[in-house]
């Protein structure tokens, strides 16, 4: 089993648990003055693997099976068997760096919850555009595909737009920084990825 199968496999497992066990899911949730005040920091990793639903789960973890086996691929095919380790790296980097803007935004306020793996998905989504530039993405309900690189600046706008506005419950703020997250991780770690990307949209 691949690694990117065990983070979904995992992930499953614990949201289901949590969605028939409300005092498990309030003690992993993310929550920034709890983590400021109470010094619960393990928040910071595990609201990722819970989510508010069977839609957020699927949809989540759908979209990691997608493009997180395309990613993995990607580091092992460079790095070879230490390609794993940067892979779980990258997720995990995703779910602790989407969240910091939202805990400085939000320390101090105690009403404040998220969940859902989104942060890391997004990182994991986006270091697949570096690797796949012109690779298609299908977004529902457009009958066609949309270029990789084309998909990524319009969601980076419309992340950055909607947490600006921030009228609805949509973490729009983790998804944007996990997309930063991903880009610049998988721009240090791997070799020629600026040229690869470059040269795969200009060749």
């Amino acid at each position: 089993m691949s690694l990117n199968l065990i983070l979904i496999v995992v992930t499953v497992i614990v949201s289901v648990v949590a969605f028939g066990n409300p005092d498990l899911f309030a003690r992993m949730r993310f929550n920034a003055y709890l983590i400021k005040n109470n010094r619960q920091t393990w928040r910071f990793i595990s609201y990722a693997l819970i989510h508010a639903g069977w839609l957020h789960l699927i949809i989540n973890m759908w979209v990691l099976y997608l493009f997180g086996k395309l990613v993995e691929a990607g580091y092992v095919g460079v790095f070879g068997v230490r390609g794993y380790l940067f892979y779980f790296l990258l997720y995990l980097g995703g779910v602790i760096f989407s969240v910091l803007y939202d805990f400085g935004k939000h320390k101090n306020d105690p009403n404040y919850n998220a969940v859902g793996a989104s942060g890391a998905v997004s990182a994991v989504l986006f270091s697949s555009i570096l690797f796949y530039p012109t690779g298609g993405i299908y977004v529902f309900p457009i009958p066609f595909s949309i270029p990789a690189w084309l998909f990524g600046i319009l969601y980076l706008v419309y992340s950055a737009y909607m947490g600006k506005r921030g009228q609805d419950n949509v973490g729009h703020d983790a998804h944007f920084f996990g997309a930063l997250f991903g880009i610049v991780f998988t721009a240090i770690i791997v070799p020629n990825i600026l040229t690869h990307f470059i040269e795969q949209l200009f060749g």
